[in-house]
């Protein structure tokens, strides 16, 4: 029996055996593929195992994580870092007069010699990295590389042809084309990405334009752009979402799918019509990301421990609240993600999705074709679904009909736009809805907000005012001996704002026999709340003013979200 040099290297690596070698040549037979690939499909191998047996077999060292590159990121104006990408590999460093790079497989020896070529290097000595370390330092050999917005804009000539170029969607990580305007929008969406926006704003004025980011829920000014380049800039983030960029006078929207080196990400593009031009705002959704487990969203013990209770109930609504921005798709995702199982059938009704949830059938409202929560709500009713997710109940039929759902054995989860938890009661019933189809069919509600977290880098302690106490429901001896309190001073890390990073603060109302016969008897919230607190219900300041004890947050920021 013949055996490629892989195979032999494998075999005599003692990391397989002779029959998980014959299943995988029988597959290749079947499927093609190379070898390697179809043994750690098989989960027979992992890429690890397959690279320390090569390091072994044609004894080139294994580097399990790459560090700093140390070479001259110059050098990619003389090889793309498509070719990078392509052949898995990335130069590193130097050690004397000769090159080291990071390669995935040894057996191809032309890339390495081909960037010995261009760079006229007569040393190269050849490494051994997994795929995923190399194409993470590739992406920061190229930020290296990359110079800021700011930069690119201020490179910007009066007779630049600005509006060159302008249809072509690269990976936008791979600033290679000439176009200033390209390059200049290319790089505040990956200098946002970078900092961890949740938004990017191009507002137009009188004699500039202004690019602003919202990092952490706070919009921070960035760039100001030169007025000359105010219509090539929005015409070219409107060829990428695919705008008409004739028509400036009524408001659209679309959407842009990049990519970010190895993240995907969703832009949703919103324009409108302003008196110095058109004003446009980008919504940054990284369908990449990890989706936070709920033990990561800031709850206490004894709050995680009533939501993991609530959320196994067979029936019932519960309910999100807060303001838009506050968290509440996140923490339904969450919910979802937890009791997602083989024997369950989820359906979700959202505008728009902002995650792929596996398993889960999420269905998008289009108001165009007639498809709007109500619609696709009593379309979804006859999906024999287990639990239901309604994006936002915004009117009586959404909310009749979620009601009816509830009685009639799902479990079904919601948000509505309301200060507090005991505000939901009174929304419903102003709505429409009998009170005591609420009390009958609301289980529990969550209202909530985003503080930002003090930045770990700066934190540093500080002796409050019991003025400045007191607006939280502290004082001084509930900080015990030490009496201290934190904040961040600034630095690099947080953009000099003190803040890296947001928690959730929480209000739990449990829908109890007394607080369902107060229900029947009036919609007067103060008294619901008041049985509510009776009954232990803490406020949203209250569990911010846990967070700002125990250091995460500031009383500031607990104020901001919270103050009526």
């Amino acid at each position: 029996m013949k055996f490629s040099p892989i195979e032999k290297i494998l075999l005599t690596s003692d990391v397989i055996d002779q029959a998980s070698l014959d299943k995988a040549r029988s597959i290749q037979k079947e499927k093609g593929g190379e070898i390697k690939d179809i043994l750690t499909q098989m989960g027979t191998l992992t890429e690890v195992d397959i690279i320390q047996a090569f390091s072994k077999g044609w004894d080139i060292e294994f580097i399990p994580a790459i560090g700093e590159i140390e070479v001259d990121p110059a050098i990619l104006d003389k090889i793309p870092i498509t070719f990078l990408r392509r052949y898995n590999i990335v130069p590193i460093k130097w050690q004397g007069d000769t090159m080291i790079i990071a390669v995935n497989d040894p057996m191809e020896q032309d890339p390495a010699f081909d960037i010995s070529r261009r760079l006229n290097i007569r040393n190269i000595k050849r490494v051994l990295a997994t795929k995923k370390e190399i194409l993470a330092a590739i992406s920061r050999f190229n930020e290296m590389k990359n110079e800021s917005a700011k930069d690119i804009m201020d490179g910007l000539e009066e007779d630049d042809e600005i509006l060159k170029d302008l249809a072509s969607i690269p990976d936008i990580t791979v600033v290679e084309t000439e176009a200033p305007i390209i390059r200049l929008v290319n790089r505040v969406m990956v200098q946002a990405f970078r900092e961890r926006a949740s938004d990017i704003h191009v507002e137009p004025y009188q004699s500039d334009v202004k690019i602003r980011f919202r990092v952490d829920g706070i919009l921070h000014d960035v760039l100001t752009l030169p007025k000359r380049i105010q219509s090539a800039v929005i015409s070219r983030i409107k060829v990428m979402a695919s705008l008409n960029i004739a028509e400036k006078r009524l408001p659209q929207d679309g959407r842009i799918g990049i990519k970010l080196g190895d993240h995907s990400v969703d832009l949703r593009i919103s324009t409108v019509p302003t008196v110095f031009g058109e004003r446009l705002v980008m919504r940054i959704l990284d369908k990449s990301s990890v989706l936070m487990g709920l033990e990561d969203l800031g709850f206490y013990p004894d709050d995680l421990s009533i939501i993991s209770k609530l959320i196994k109930q067979e029936h019932g609504i519960i309910l999100v609240t807060g303001p838009t921005g506050s968290g509440k798709t996140t923490t339904l995702y969450s919910i979802l993600s937890r009791i997602n199982s083989p024997d369950k059938n989820i359906l979700t009704i959202e505008d728009p999705i902002e995650y792929q949830l596996k398993g889960i059938g999420q269905i998008p409202v289009n108001p165009k074709v007639g498809l709007t929560f109500a619609s696709g709500l009593r379309s979804i009713v006859r999906q024999d679904p287990d639990v239901i997710l309604v994006g936002e109940i915004r009117d009586l039929e959404t909310a009749e009909i979620a009601i009816h759902a509830a009685l009639t054995g799902h479990l079904v989860f919601s948000t509505l736009h309301t200060n507090d938890s005991v505000s939901a009661i009174t929304r419903l019933i102003d709505m429409g809805i009998e009170p005591f189809l609420v009390s009958s069919s609301v289980n529990a509600i969550l209202a909530q907000r985003l503080v930002r977290k003090i930045c770990l880098k700066c934190k540093q302690e500080y002796y409050p005012e019991i003025e400045t106490l007191s607006e939280v429901g502290l004082s001084k001896e509930m900080l015990g001996e030490v009496g201290y309190l934190y904040r961040g001073s600034g630095c690099e890390e947080c953009l000099e704002t003190g803040y890296k990073g947001r928690t959730g603060i929480y209000e739990i109302l449990m829908m109890s026999d007394s607080i369902k016969s107060i229900i029947l008897k009036t919609s007067d919230s103060n008294l619901i709340k008041r049985q509510a607190i009776k009954e232990g219900l803490h406020s949203l300041r209250e569990d911010g003013a846990g967070k700002v004890k125990d250091g995460i947050t500031t009383v500031e920021e607990v104020l901001r979200v919270t103050q009526q």
